[in-house]
């Protein structure tokens, strides 16, 4: 019985769960709207798919909030995230990555 006790205590360690620990998490990448919240980032995700009826690939887009802790990207940029707990009442997505940077220069409407 003792030797039971100290295998559950030296598994039983604080580093951080590796990917296998995880699961198998959905991410995405997308490009940032929104920087304007502390810690926030708005990101729209472009999804391609056959429409079910007539079979012409249609473009889904979908916004989803994801938490930024460092404040690292900018409107523009091409990030990856990831799913993750519930941070707040909107947030399920974490930011991993900046894959690509914006050039800064904001696009003209016409």
């Amino acid at each position: 019985m003792a030797n039971e006790t100290t295998n559950l205590t030296t598994t039983t360690g604080t580093a951080a769960p590796s990917q296998a620990d995880r699961g198998n998490r959905k991410d995405r990448i997308g490009e940032v709207i929104s920087n304007k919240m502390a810690k926030t980032i708005i990101v729209q995700v472009e999804r391609r798919f056959p429409h079910p009826k007539y079979k012409k690939v249609v473009t889904g887009y979908k916004k989803l909030y994801a938490h930024d802790e460092k404040g690292e990207a900018k409107v523009g940029d091409r990030v990856r995230i990831e799913e993750t707990r519930p941070i707040s009442k909107l947030k399920r997505w974490r930011l991993i990555e900046v894959v690509k940077q914006s050039s800064g220069v904001a696009p003209v409407a016409v």
